[in-house]
C-alpha cells in the first residue's frame, strides 16, 4: 500500500508536468501566431517576444527532463543551450531595436498582436502562481526557478502589449523597439544568472 505522503508527492510532480506541458504548447502555438502578427506588422517586439517563447520552450524542456529524474549534468548542460540563446536573443535586438530607432522605422498596427500578448500576460501569471506553489511544496528549485521565468515571461508580455498600444493608440512608433530593449535587459540577466550558476 502507498503512503499518504507519496501519493501526495506522485500527484504534486503530475501536476508539475501539467504546468510545464501547459506552458510548452501555449508557447510553440506562440511562435507561430508571433511570427504572423510580426511580420505583417513589421514589428521587432513581437519578433523578440517570439524568439523568447523558443527558448522558454527549451526552459520547460529541462524542468520536464529534471521531473522525470534524468541528472545534474543533463540539466546543467540545457541551462547553457539556453543562455546561449538567450545571448543570441540579446544581440539580434539590440542590434534590430538599435537599427529600428536610427531609420525611424515605423511598425503598423497589431489587433493580433495585442490581442496574443495581453492574452498571454494572464496565462503566464496563472502558470507561474502554480508552478510557485507545486514548487515549494516539492522543494524543487528547478520548478521554483523556472515559476520566475514563467512569470518574468508574464511581465515581458505585458510590455510588448504596453508598447504594442501606444504604437496604435498614440502613434508612438518608438514604444515597439524600446519594448525591444526590455527584452535585452532581460536576455542579458538570464545569461548572467545562468552561467553565474543563478539558475
Amino acid at each position: 500500500m502507498t503512503a499518504p505522503k507519496e501519493i501526495s508527492r506522485d500527484s504534486l510532480l503530475r501536476q508539475g508536468f501539467v504546468l510545464e506541458y501547459t506552458t510548452l504548447a501555449w508557447n510553440t502555438i506562440g511562435i507561430v501566431v508571433l511570427a504572423v502578427a510580426a511580420v505583417s506588422a513589421r514589428s521587432v517586439a513581437l519578433a523578440g517576444f517570439g524568439l523568447d517563447s523558443l527558448i522558454e520552450i527549451g526552459a520547460s524542456t529541462v524542468v520536464i527532463w529534471e521531473l522525470s529524474g534524468t541528472g545534474e549534468a543533463r540539466r546543467q548542460r540545457a541551462l547553457r543551450l539556453i543562455g546561449v540563446g538567450f545571448a543570441a536573443l540579446a544581440v539580434y535586438l539590440l542590434v534590430q531595436s538599435t537599427w529600428v530607432l536610427a531609420v525611424g522605422h515605423h511598425p503598423r498596427h497589431s489587433s493580433l498582436g495585442i490581442g496574443w500578448t495581453a492574452v498571454t500576460a494572464v496565462v503566464m501569471f496563472a502558470l507561474a502562481a502554480g508552478k510557485a506553489r507545486t514548487g515549494a511544496a516539492l522543494d524543487n528549485p528547478v520548478l521554483k526557478t523556472e515559476g520566475r521565468v514563467t512569470l518574468i515571461d508574464g511581465l515581458l508580455a505585458a510590455a510588448v502589449l504596453l508598447g504594442l498600444a501606444l504604437n496604435t493608440a498614440v502613434g508612438w512608433w518608438w514604444a515597439d523597439p524600446a519594448a525591444g530593449y526590455v527584452l535585452v535587459y532581460y536576455a542579458v540577466r538570464e545569461v548572467r544568472e545562468i552561467f553565474t550558476g543563478g539558475h
